[in-house]
């Protein structure tokens, strides 16, 4: 296996990067079995300054509660200060402080915080390990890359199966995937591109850094670390060798039929022409996840017959003839020409809790300035429409808008003991404050946003 020493350098992004990052990047891409032992020279104060630009403000602040607004105001020298330390190895990563919040479905999800500094400098990293990985990662993955979406995968996916005319379609669910990456066999897949000390030693201390909880450091032995920046290329680098790279040099070539792979993360569906194919890799699959210490759930990972009704569902099969990925449920209806078509809606989990989540919402700000409120819940809203807002999916979110609608004037009419709000009184705030309407946002056809 070749090496790679020296000043050079690439990125997946040449209108945001280095010249010497994009060098890498090309670097990477012509010698797919390259090892980089020299990266962090890159990582320099101009670097980090774009790190800093491209780290969210508005979040929440990790254990050392320090705002960005407070790292701001002495940025040069921090961002110096940063730099020095990275470079001699003396930086220290903080733990990450863990913070718990509530799904809708009333159980509560944890998440991670680093501090500010700490994504700065993981950005960093990450837009140095991008050019490398960037030229490796397949088209299958769809998740936490540039240029690469959620919107475009579940486009694809329609793509293939309207080209199929259906499919044997596996579901997959790792169980606590980001929580049970095997740090050692991480590393060994680091080994095979970036050898770079000063990254690697980096790398090493986030995912030693502990999650502060209680009041007390854990130190999880597994896993990436909770909400760094640096986690979904580590994870996605993790499923890179363990599925995608596996599924393409070995399976593919083994399948009578036609198969792919669509994942986003830790979100994977494989369609298979063949119901044969399709029951092969269902066996052996949870083998090959296993011999790198992941497991699959054994009633979540399941094997659908998706194909349109006026096909004879096989009697021994699946009775499922829908599945739900990245919060649609995909499923068959009649187009207005009478021929059978994928269609997508919310699925009703996702539907649920973000309903859940608005009512609670407008239950504890009731007594808010009705401006405030409206800035806010037409904010949620054309959030939901930018997610949700797919050709096929007006229906789901038209019944969406109405039942914020009724959820916000239910709380707003609580707002006093007099008996609530009149139903004229309403009508004169839904004048004043209307909300905004559904919108289809993303064209299924061209797999981009619309105007």
């Amino acid at each position: 296996m070749e090496t790679l020493g020296g000043k050079m350098a690439g990125t997946s992004r040449p209108g945001n990067i280095s010249t010497g990052l994009q060098r890498v990047a090309e670097q990477a891409r012509l010698a797919p079995t390259m090892v980089f032992t020299t990266l962090a020279h890159h990582i320099d104060l101009p670097l980090l300054r774009r790190a800093y630009e491209r780290t969210p403000k508005n979040k929440a602040t990790g254990v050392d509660r320090q705002t960005a607004a407070a790292y701001a105001e002495k940025l040069d020298e921090n961002l110096a200060s940063l730099l020095s330390r990275f470079k001699s190895g003396t930086y220290h990563a903080p733990p990450v402080r863990r913070v718990h919040i509530p799904k809708g479905d009333g159980k509560t999800r944890p998440i991670g915080i680093p501090t500010f500094e700490d994504k700065v400098l993981q950005r960093a990293v990450v837009m140095v390990l991008e050019a490398v990985y960037e030229q490796d990662f397949l088209d299958c993955s769809y998740g936490f890359r540039p240029g690469r979406s959620a919107h475009q995968m579940v486009a694809d996916l329609w793509r293939e199966l309207m080209s199929m005319g259906g499919a044997w379609v596996l579901e997959l669910d790792i169980k606590s995937y980001f929580d049970t990456i095997d740090h050692a066999q991480l590393r060994a897949f680091l080994d095979l591109r970036v050898r770079d000390g000063v990254i690697r030693r980096s790398i090493d201390k986030w995912l030693k850094a502990g999650v502060l909880e209680g009041g007390q450091v854990h130190h999880p032995e597994e896993g990436t670390p909770q909400g760094g920046v640096i986690s979904p290329l580590l994870s996605n680098l993790f499923l890179h060798e363990v599925l995608d790279k596996w599924f393409e040099d070995d399976v593919q070539p083994r399948m009578g039929g036609r198969s792919r792979l669509f994942r986003y993360a830790d979100d994977a569906v494989l369609v298979f022409s063949s119901e044969r194919d399709a029951r092969r890799v269902l066996e052996v699959l949870p083998k090959r996840f296993a011999r790198y210490g992941l497991t699959l759930h054994p009633e979540k990972t399941r094997l659908v017959w998706f194909y349109p009704p006026s096909r004879p569902k096989p009697k021994d099969g699946p009775p499922d003839d829908s599945f739900d990925l990245l919060g649609f449920t995909h499923h068959w209806k009649k187009s207005r020409r009478g021929k059978w078509i994928v269609a997508r809606q919310t699925a009703r989990k996702r539907f649920t809790r973000s309903l859940k989540a608005i009512a609670a919402w407008c239950r504890g700000n009731r007594n808010l300035k009705l401006s405030e409120q409206h800035k806010i819940l037409r904010a949620k809203l054309l959030g939901h429409y930018q997610y949700y807002g797919i050709t096929g999916n007006f229906v789901r979110l038209t019944r969406f808008y109405r039942n914020v609608t009724r959820v916000w004037q239910k709380w707003l009419s609580r707002r006093s003991q007099r008996g609530g709000m009149s139903w004229e009184t309403w009508k004169r705030v839904e004048r004043q404050y209307p909300l905004p309407r559904p919108r289809v946002v993303h064209s299924v056809l061209t797999g981009a946003a619309s105007p």
